[in-house]
């Protein structure tokens, strides 16, 4: 199928990149339908709008930069796209990226979980006090660095 991006133009994108998240994301309920893409720049990722072509939002794996990440949601949200258990699901934090780029951040607290099989995914809310809407990215990569020498 083809996709219109604002960043890259129109695209031609598996139709197995879908996603349907019934109750939208935070801020934007009434967007259900995305597509997940990979970004030019490894680690991140790009959840593209099929509603809104001028809707997107940079994501990343937060394992990468918190390797003890959990996203400690409620059990009802896991249910409500279908996951049973951890091996289901694939976890990622919406990151923002200011004009100065060492200063973005990981929504830990708000993670987008995507059921692998169904591709349904959605927003949900992290009850771990510990996960916060702003982690500095490279602050937490300079940590993790610093812990393993």
């Amino acid at each position: 199928m083809i996709v219109k991006t604002k960043p890259f133009g129109d695209i031609e994108v598996d139709e197995r990149q879908r996603l349907h998240f019934p109750q939208g994301i935070l801020g934007f309920e009434n967007l259900n339908s995305f597509v997940l893409l990979d970004a030019t720049q490894p680690p991140f990722y790009w959840l593209q709008s099929l509603d809104e072509p001028e809707i997107a939002f940079v994501l990343m794996n937060p394992v990468f930069f918190k390797p003890d990440y959990a996203p400690d949601v409620s059990p009802d949200d896991l249910e409500d796209i279908g996951i049973t258990g951890p091996d289901d699901q694939l976890v990622f934090a919406i990151v923002t990226i200011p004009k100065e780029q060492q200063l973005m951040t990981a929504n830990l607290q708000g993670p987008i979980i995507v059921n692998k099989r169904s591709k349904m995914g959605r927003q949900a809310i992290s009850h771990n006090p510990r996960w916060l809407v702003k982690h500095y990215i490279l602050e937490e990569l300079a940590a993790v660095k610093d812990r393993a020498c």
